[in-house]
Order: C-alpha cells, then sequence, then structure tokens
C-alpha cells in the first residue's frame, strides 16, 4: 500500500515516525503538520473518486500507526510528562478507530496513576470532556479507562465540580450498574470521591445514587462493597442527608450496615462500623439499630485481634456512649472490661487510648461508678499511667480521664486504694511539665483530688518542697485554671500539718496577696460593667 503515495507522502510519513522516535520538543506541531501534508497532497485529490476508498483506509493505517507510536514513545517517559504532549490526546480518545480510544485511554490512565501528569493541566486542556463522552462508550475497556480517569481527576474540589458540571455524575451511575465488573468497580471507585465534596454529594443524591450505593452493600466484589460503604459514609457525615438514606428500603441500610460488620474484609468491616458512626448523629437511629441486638456483635469486634477492627468498633462506642439512654446496655455487655484490656494491648497508640478514655469518663457521668470500679478500668488506667515508653499523647488521654474519674468520692477512693508511692511520684513528674502544660494541668488536678484524703497525702510528704514549687508557679500563670488549680491544691493540701507549714513561706503568701488583688480589681471591673448595663 506504501507504494501508492508519492515520494513527497512517503517522505512526509517517513519523517514523521523519525520524529515520533526521537520525540522532538515541537511533537504536537510536528504531528498536526504531517496530517495536514498528507491529506492535502496531490496524489490523493488527483485520484479518481472511486479510487477514495482504497486511499482511505491507507490513510487510517498509517495514522493508527502513528497514534500508536506516540502512546509507546509516552509510555517511556519516566518523569512528568511536557504539558503540549497532552494536546494529542484530545484527538486520540475521539478517534473512529476503538482500539486507538483503548490505548489511548488507558494510557492517560497510567500517567494519571502514576503521576506523570499534572491533573489541572488535563482539565485546562479540555481532556475532561471527551474522557466523559467516553463513559458513554459502548465499549466496556473504554468505560472502564475513561471511570478510573474519572476517579483520578476526581480528588480536588475544583475538578469534582467540572465532573460534576460536565454531565459526569449520570452515566457515572449508570456505569455503576454495569454487568462487566470491572467497569462497576471502577465507576464506584469514580463516585467515591465526587462524595468527598458537599455540593457534589447533593448532586449524587439528587441523581438517585443512594439507592445504587445501598445496593453494592450486597456486591460480591468486596472492592464495590468498600466504595459503596466508603461513600454512604461521606454522605452520612451530613445529617440532613439521614432521612433520605433511612427511608429507602425501610431503613434496610442498617440491616445491610450491621450484616457488613461481621464482613471477612476488615476495610469493608471497619468501613461498615464507620458509616454506622455517622448515622448515629441521630438518636433515634441509635434506638432502631440498639433494638436490633447491635451491641453483643459490636462487643465482638472489640475483641477481635486487629487493631483496625477495633478502632473502628471503638469510633461507634464513642458515639453511642454520649447518649445516656444507651449506659445500661452498654453496662450489662460487660463492656468495660474489654476497654481496659484494649487499653493495655494499645497503650502506644493514642488514637485508642484516646477513644477508650473519652468513653470510660462518659460512662462514669451516667450512673456507673460501681460498674467501673468493678470493671477493672481504674486499675488499668493507673498502670498505664506508670509506663515510661508510652507517647505524651496518651499519657494525656489517661490522665484527663483519672482526673475526671476523681470527681466521684467512690471512684477516688479506690483510686486511692490502689495508688502507691511510685503513683505519687509519677504524678509529680508529670505536673511539673513545662513542655506540655495541659498534662501538666492534668496531673496536678489529680494530685489535688487525691490530696483530700490523708492516706494519699502521706505518700507526698517526702515531695513537699517540689509541691510547693508548681503550686507557686500555677499562681503566676496567666491562666486563670491554674491559678485556681493552685489555690484548689493548696485548700487540699491544708489538712495535713506539714503541707501548711510549707504552705506559709513567705513567697507564697506574697503571690497569694497578689493574686487577691487582682481578683480584686476584677471583681470592681465586674460591677462596674456590671450596673452599666443595669443603667442601659
Amino acid at each position: 500500500m506504501m507504494e501508492m503515495f508519492c515520494d513527497s507522502c512517503r517522505q512526509h510519513l517517513k519523517n514523521f515516525m523519525e520524529l515520533i522516535r526521537r520525540a522532538s520538543e515541537n511533537l504536537l506541531q510536528k504531528i498536526k503538520d504531517f496530517f495536514t501534508s498528507i491529506q492535502c497532497c496531490c496524489c490523493l485529490k488527483r485520484n479518481k473518486p472511486e479510487s477514495n476508498r482504497f486511499y482511505k483506509p491507507v490513510l487510517q493505517q498509517h495514522e493508527k500507526e502513528a497514534a500508536q507510536q506516540f502512546l509507546q514513545h509516552v509510555e517511556e517517559v519516566k518523569n512528568e510528562l511536557p504539558d503540549e504532549y497532552l494536546e494529542p490526546y484530545c484527538d486520540l480518545l475521539r478517534s473512529n478507530d476503538l482500539e486507538v480510544q483503548r490505548k489511548a485511554s488507558l494510557s492517560l490512565v497510567n500517567l494519571l496513576v502514576e503521576g506523570n501528569v499534572n491533573k489541572e493541566t488535563v482539565v485546562q486542556v479540555g481532556l475532561l470532556e471527551p474522557i466523559l463522552e467516553l463513559l458513554r462508550s459502548g465499549d466496556a475497556t473504554v468505560q472502564c479507562n475513561s471511570c478510573a480517569c474519572v476517579a483520578t481527576l476526581a480528588t480536588s474540589v475544583l475538578r469534582r465540580n467540572a465532573i460534576a458540571s460536565e454531565g459526569g455524575i449520570k452515566p457515572l451511575l449508570g456505569l455503576a450498574k454495569s454487568y462487566d465488573p470491572r467497569v462497576q468497580q471502577n465507576a464506584a471507585g469514580a463516585i467515591l470521591n465526587l462524595t468527598k465534596s458537599e455540593k457534589t454529594q447533593h448532586l449524587l443524591c439528587k441523581e438517585g445514587a443512594l439507592p445504587v450505593l445501598i445496593l453494592h452493600l450486597q456486591s460480591p466484589d468486596s472492592e464495590v462493597q468498600y466504595y459503596s460503604c466508603s461513600a454512604l459514609t461521606n454522605i452520612a457525615s451530613n445529617p440532613l442527608h439521614h432521612p433520605s438514606m433511612l427511608r429507602i428500603g425501610d431503613g434496610i441500610l442498617l440491616k445491610m450496615l450491621q450484616a457488613l460488620m461481621s464482613s471477612t474484609v476488615v476495610k469493608v468491616c471497619c468501613q461498615a462500623c464507620y458509616c454506622l458512626r455517622n448515622l448515629f448523629l441521630n438518636a433515634d437511629t441509635q434506638d432502631d439499630i440498639v433494638a436490633m441486638n447491635f451491641l453483643p456483635q459490636l462487643h465482638e469486634l472489640l475483641k477481635f485481634s486487629n487493631k483496625s477492627v477495633n478502632e473502628a468498633a471503638l469510633s461507634v462506642l464513642s458515639v453511642l456512649s454520649e447518649n445516656h439512654s444507651n449506659t445500661a446496655v452498654i453496662v450489662s455487655e460487660n463492656i468495660l472490661k474489654t476497654l481496659g484490656k484494649l487499653l493495655l494491648i494499645y497503650k502506644t497508640s493514642p488514637g485508642i487510648s484516646n477513644y477508650v478514655a473519652n468513653i470510660i469518663q462518659k460512662l462514669a457521668t451516667s450512673g456507673t461508678q460501681q460498674a467501673i470500679i468493678d470493671s477493672g478500668c481504674v486499675v488499668v488506667l493507673l498502670q498505664v499511667l506508670g509506663l515510661l515508653t508510652i507517647h505524651n499523647e496518651t499519657l494525656l488521654y489517661v490522665t484527663a480521664c483519672i482526673a475526671q474519674l476523681t470527681n466521684n468520692e467512690k471512684i477516688r477512693t479506690q483510686i486511692i486504694q490502689e495508688s502507691d508511692v511510685n503513683v505519687a511520684a509519677y504524678l509529680l513528674m508529670l505536673s511539673s511539665q513545662s513542655g506540655n502544660i495541659d498534662l501538666s494541668f492534668q496531673a496536678a488536678y489529680i494530685i489535688s483530688q487525691l490530696g483530700q484524703d490523708e492516706m494519699f497525702t502521706l505518700l507526698l510528704r517526702p515531695h513537699v518542697k517540689e509541691i510547693v514549687g508548681y503550686v507557686l508557679h500555677f499562681l503566676k500563670h496567666q491562666e486563670i485554671r491554674f491559678q485556681h488549680l493552685g489555690l484548689l491544691t493548696i485548700r487540699n493540701f491544708r489538712k495535713d500539718s506539714h503541707f501548711a507549714a510549707a504552705f506559709s513561706q513567705r513567697q507564697l503568701i506574697e503571690q497569694l496577696n497578689n493574686v487577691s488583688q487582682q481578683t480584686a480589681e476584677m471583681q470592681e471591673l465586674l460591677q462596674a460593667v456590671l450596673y452599666q448595663n443595669e443603667e442601659d
């Protein structure tokens, strides 16, 4: 067929193939020049019309070869591709040749996934439109690739909005129901990324995404399950969507999520927990799921030997424990003992320590003091407190929890009974932490509360000087809460004669007078402001 072209056309083609191999800087212009030259050549124009049916496929064959050469060269580029290399993709994605569409769309997917192109530039050069057009292709491979392109582009708010405004949502939802598992999976992944913005969440719900996503929770493909559950988790982060989500199938979503909590695929199990956590922001939803024998299943996840599963289950329990009406069922399930075990297992994990400490604190304010004592949580908290290897963040959560528990007399008594010289010395060391004022405050608060008991003050008698030191420091502090804690400590420890004498030191008395004067001035200003308000 090559012989049918004139010398000029053959030379143009030869030059173009050489340019492809060398990948010159002005490659884009050379591609355009090649097609213009060969299509306008007189050797084609002078042929009879009936002969064009022969020359046209010859020309198309060489266009296909040129496209393949170009895409092959792009694949060999290891660094970020120059912006001008993206422009030919517009024509390649719109090619009438299905094989060229497949290879061009796959090439673009690889460039996006590997980070070899700037995603913003992809949109700026007009590639988004042909990508979205390919969502309507009749070829599964092209659909699969175009969905993957959309998924990788939908990782920023601006690009998500662009995809939505260009009409990409409806075809994606259609492909999410595809019988081809690859297409369905990539479409679900693209929808997941679109749910990461409030605006696109609303548009997805408006276009009917919720029934599709809920149905996919039963998919035999764990990836589709995960993407769909993650998308629902994002949508459920906005309580305004809850009525619509729970209305579908008469509340079938809760049952499906509860079923997914038993999934053997860890990430699916965890995502089901996070979706329920977001839905539990509604107290009525909590009542519905608790009535479905949910707590025993949640307890099993807390006992499961996987950190990700434990943390996901704790996130659900944390929300449930905020509602005092759930306290009785949580305590009856004997979850408190499991919380203590988790704290010991994950003592170096601030995330889990935070959850456990907060849950114990919330339950302590709901009339469960005896249950907390019986569970052994206090003993575990004190054990963790004395570990030198744990992170300061974990220490802060643990001390904050103990500080809260000391406000209850029965639990405070147990804390004192379980404390020894090591606990007292460690609390004293933490109270002097200048680098972490919150940790210092919580430790000092525990000391102050426990100082109401003679048994604990005996443990601290060897450390009178250190206590006077940090109390004086607190009284000089700019934050009122530290000044207040300093005064509270003096009041509680003065019952002990050794501390009473120590608190009579001249320097401390002078600072107390300064605080008194500041308080008097503040009181005068407060009265003046109140009086002025009454007159107004």
